[in-house]
């Protein structure tokens, strides 16, 4: 027996059980999930806290979840007027310019479902999957039941224009950012992808769904760029799984787990929070700390030389370098990240110095440009394996 079989055989003997060792289920998948028998799937339901250990009550909790998920789609995505509101006898209309309206709000609810639709488009440029068509599109919406329109219409019918920096976490926000960086991150493109028949949705139109639903029920926080590249990895795992009864229900799976991921990042989303210590600039400045602990040397380079993390590590800690590595290594990535979230992604800190460590000789004969440039665009090619030994070992030694 090879030592990947004996892995999956490992997995599957816990999913067996009736109540999963979660114990066991985290040192299994920190070392790496397999990509076979929905295993990977299956232990990221569990680990983002969607599926109970408790194995036998996960028929009636999943049926529960999904028909509460079908409900928030009939809340959320329904023309304004079509809704009857016995409080009140007045007459809704698009020109209605009352605060209360439902089609103001419904105008306003464009922008940012506009700003989504330019995100996901270009999700994982280099797969097709997200522009290939789902095998389960919105039964509400496909059979275009009275009061739901799709997204898709909704887009070409509205005329309203999006400003990138109003919307942008990553981007317009970030005024200490080069102008290159801004550029790379933006990723820029006006490219036009097919559009399906209707009747037909692409898997990135499911993606927008699931968001726009998300930023409806968290209006506090709302939709934020780069929550796209948060998403992308979870829906696809869940949408590739080998079981189709799983999935068949990869877009409200995704949900929530998507829902819980964001418990632990949304403060990175949120500028209110910047300064706090889970907020964005509190982890980069646990990060350089790290850093000038486990390794002196680079640290007092990148200082000397004005390299400062914002620049760099802003967008590894907030998008959980879903955008430094293929999607494959991403995934692998994740693995030990989601076994490790209790602990508020610390070993995201040691993955991230170990980046740094493993390219110290570049680094530290290198200038700023030459520098700036290889942390901005870290070699995809790197060999992810090494880079989660590293930095497993920088946490045996430096614990914080």
């Amino acid at each position: 027996m090879t030592r990947y079989q004996k892995t999956i055989e490992q997995f599957e003997t816990l999913f067996k059980c009736d109540i999963i060792d979660l114990k066991k289920l985290k040192i299994l998948a920190f070392n790496g999930c397999p990509t076979d028998n929905g295993i990977r799937s299956l232990t990221w339901k569990i680990l983002l806290n969607y599926l109970l250990l408790d194995q036998t009550k996960w028929s009636s909790h999943l049926s529960k979840q999904r028909d509460l998920y079908r409900g928030y789609i009939r809340e959320t995505i329904i023309q304004p007027g079509l809704a009857s509101s016995p409080q009140s006898n007045i007459v809704d209309h698009p020109l209605n310019s009352a605060p209360n309206s439902s089609w103001a709000v419904y105008f306003k609810e464009n922008e940012v479902l506009l700003q989504i639709d330019k995100d996901v488009r270009r999700l994982c440029p280099d797969l097709s999957f997200f522009q290939r068509q789902t095998e389960y599109p919105c039964a509400e919406i496909m059979n275009q039941e009275v009061g739901f329109e799709s997204l898709r219409k909704r887009i070409v019918s509205t005329s309203l224009k999006v400003e990138s920096h109003s919307q942008s976490r990553l981007t317009g926000r970030l005024e200490f950012q080069s102008n290159n960086s801004l550029q790379q991150s933006i990723r820029n493109d006006n490219s036009e992808y097919e559009v399906l028949a209707n009747g037909c949705e692409a898997h990135w139109e499911v993606v927008e769904r699931i968001l726009f639903v998300y930023s409806k029920l968290n209006s506090g926080q709302g939709y934020t760029q780069g929550m796209n590249e948060i998403i992308g990895p979870i829906y696809y795992t869940f949408a590739t799984d080998p079981n189709t009864e799983w999935r068949e229900h990869a877009e409200a799976d995704t949900f929530y787990c998507f829902t819980s991921l964001m418990t632990h990042l949304r403060d990175n989303f949120m500028k209110i929070y910047d300064n706090s210590e889970f907020g964005i600039l509190g982890r980069m400045q646990k990060f350089l700390s790290l850093l000038k602990k486990i390794d002196n040397e680079v640290y007092e380079l990148l200082d000397k030389q004005k390299l400062k993390p914002e620049f760099f590590a802003f967008r590894w800690l907030t998008l959980l370098l879903s955008q430094e590595f293929h999607l494959p290594d991403v995934l692998r990535i994740w693995d030990s990240f989601f076994a490790d979230q209790d602990q508020n992604f610390q070993f995201l800190l040691y993955f991230c110095c170990a980046m740094v460590t493993l390219q110290r000789d570049q680094i530290l004969n290198g200038d700023y440009s030459q520098n700036i440039k290889l942390l901005q665009h870290y070699p995809p090619d790197t060999d992810i394996h090494k880079i989660i030994e590293k930095a497993a070992e920088l946490k045996r030694i430096h614990y914080i």
